[in-house]
């Protein structure tokens, strides 16, 4: 048997139609955007358009005003023409019948000859423009000796006489009635007005005359006048925009100029200025402009020389210390050394000299790295490192100060274990600052350190259950000289340097060092390190949460803890 063809239909179809729409839609998304797009970032387009809807709202208010008037006016002319017409067409028809048989009973072919004569009389007395259709008709139940035959001009739109019309006239009122009416006009509907009245025909008793007027002509005159307004209204708007679009651009032109000198200024280029023509309102803001900026120029020029002279004044400082310092470090080190042969308080004198003067030592190395930093002097050493072992290189080093400071210092190492390159020596030098750091302030609880990495960053996160910091602490932290509790007792010691140092490493590597702490819940910093180049590390390995946020520790330390 053969097979029936599957109903339904057809899955080609519906697909077509689905993937249509899906790009009507996405054509519709991107054509909003860019209007959108446009909307908020050219003043221009913003007020044309503003200008343009609002003029364009005004002029069909005021043209649809216009228009209703001219329009009711017209129509009220034409009305009363029509009826003052109709009023002597029937005044005129009914005289030559009052003539005809005021001195004699007419017979049948007299009364039809006086009503074709009446007629003729009728179209003689409607000068109509659009023509006038005219109809003679026995009124109903009308019993006389003679009647007349309906009489009516060709092609009579005997449709639009409607009932209610035929019930106006037939109560013979000696009034005209009148009704708006719609002709057909080969397919067209054209407006016309329909008259009713009334004939006494002496013999023949009552007869109704209808006479039905094309208004076609004075909806021409509306069509035109409609047409004129639509387009003048079309040309205001389109000459109003251009206008607005060429006052907007003399202003528009001068701030986006303005806007452009400022970013040059901002980017360094300070003999950048306004170019001033004239001496308007725009002008005016060219030359305040242009005064400010010479201004700000001095100003960020004295600064500059300032900063230079300050950098100059610690770079020069710290090198004509290391002179003396090292000859204090010289005698030092020998009254260190032979501090068992003197006196107790001598030999205490010897121990504290021996290490203030390493600390010195220290706040001269930072001080030289700090002023190298702000002369923008440092580069980067790189060679390849593992960043999992660099950390256990650090963890090993401050095991026995951990252990000392009762601390459990732990190493997590899930990623990180691939070669990158870095500048180990600044990396170690940060992770010496975080670990010390952890250590002092882990008030005798673990320390965790997890290495970790994704596809675009390596993060190395040290995080202690110490005593932790304010949200405004924990803001000011990388600040140059900066103690949360100046009151505490350091174990490590430390120029107060450390952190703003570590941060202008990790920012030489295209990184960034995060911070989270809670008062009584410890802190964590982690460094966030891209793994090729300058690569965005907007995201990390080990994300931390918000100030305000509790945090568990590293990903790692979790799920080791479960």
């Amino acid at each position: 048997m053969p097979r029936r063809a599957p109903s339904g239909p057809r899955p080609v179809a519906t697909g077509t139609l689905g993937r249509t729409g899906r790009r009507l839609r996405r054509w519709g998304r991107r054509a909003w955007r860019g209007v959108a797009y446009l909307w908020r970032r050219s003043l221009l387009v913003r007020s044309v358009a503003i200008t343009v809807i609002t003029t364009g709202l005004a002029v069909a208010v005021i043209g649809t005003a216009v228009m209703v008037s001219i329009s009711n006016n017209v129509y009220a002319q034409r009305r009363d023409q029509i009826e003052a017409e109709s009023a002597r067409a029937t005044i005129v028809a009914q005289n030559i019948f009052d003539a005809a048989t005021a001195g004699e009973d007419n017979n049948q072919s007299e009364l039809e000859t006086l009503q074709n004569e009446a007629q003729q009389a009728i179209l003689s007395n409607t000068t109509s423009p659009g023509g006038t259709d005219v109809a003679i008709e026995r009124s109903p139940n009308q019993t006389t000796p003679q009647t007349l035959q309906t009489i009516v001009t060709p092609d009579f739109p005997d449709a639009v006489i409607t009932d209610s019309l035929r019930r106006e006239v037939g109560k013979d009122t000696g009034r005209l009635s009148l009704q708006p009416v719609q002709l057909d006009d080969g397919g067209r509907r054209q407006p016309g007005l329909a008259v009713g009245s009334t004939l006494q025909i002496p013999s023949a008793g009552q007869y109704e005359l209808y006479l039905v007027y094309d208004l076609s002509d004075a909806q021409q005159t509306l069509d035109f006048v409609s047409q004129t307004l639509s387009i003048g209204g079309v040309a205001l708007i389109v000459l109003i925009a251009l206008v607005t679009s060429l006052v907007v651009r003399l202003v528009v032109v001068p701030i986006r100029g303005a806007a452009e000198t400022s970013r040059k200024i901002a980017a360094g280029r300070l003999d950048e200025r306004i170019p001033v023509h004239g001496s308007d309102d725009i002008a005016t803001l060219a030359r305040s402009f242009n005064g400010m900026a010479d201004a700000v120029s001095r100003q960020i020029t004295q600064l500059a020389e300032l900063s230079r002279v300050q950098q100059r004044f610690v770079s020069d400082v710290s090198h004509e210390l290391r002179t003396p310092l090292t000859t204090i470090r010289l005698a030092g080190d020998v009254l260190y050394d032979a501090r068992h042969a003197f006196e107790p308080a001598v030999a205490r004198s010897a121990e504290l000299l021996h290490a203030q003067v390493e600390r010195f030592e220290l706040l001269l190395a930072d001080l030289l790295e700090i002023s190298r930093y702000d002369a923008q002097a440092v580069q980067l050493d790189t060679e390849p490192v593992v960043p999992a072992a660099l950390a256990a290189d650090i963890v090993e080093e401050f095991r026995p100060l951990a252990e000392r400071a009762g601390v459990d210092l732990r190493l997590r190492t899930p990623g990180g274990h691939t070669t990158m390159q870095l500048d180990a020596r600044r990396v170690r030098r940060i992770m010496r600052n975080l670990v010390g750091n952890a250590i002092e302030h882990g008030e005798e609880r673990p320390v965790e350190v997890v290495v970790d990495s994704d596809a675009r960053t390596v993060a190395l996160a040290v995080r202690d259950h110490g005593v932790g910091m304010p949200p405004e602490d924990a803001a000011r932290v990388f600040d140059r000289f900066w103690r949360a509790d100046p009151s505490r007792k350091r174990t490590i010691g430390g120029t107060g340097l450390g952190l703003a140092i570590s941060l202008g490493d990790a920012n030489l590597h295209g990184g960034r060092i995060d911070v989270w702490s809670r008062v009584g819940e410890g802190s964590a910093f982690v460094l966030t390190l891209p793994r090729t180049g300058q690569v965005s590390t907007a995201t990390s390995a080990i994300p931390l949460p918000d100030l305000d946020d509790p945090y568990d520790g590293p990903r790692a330390v979790r799920e080791e803890d479960e």
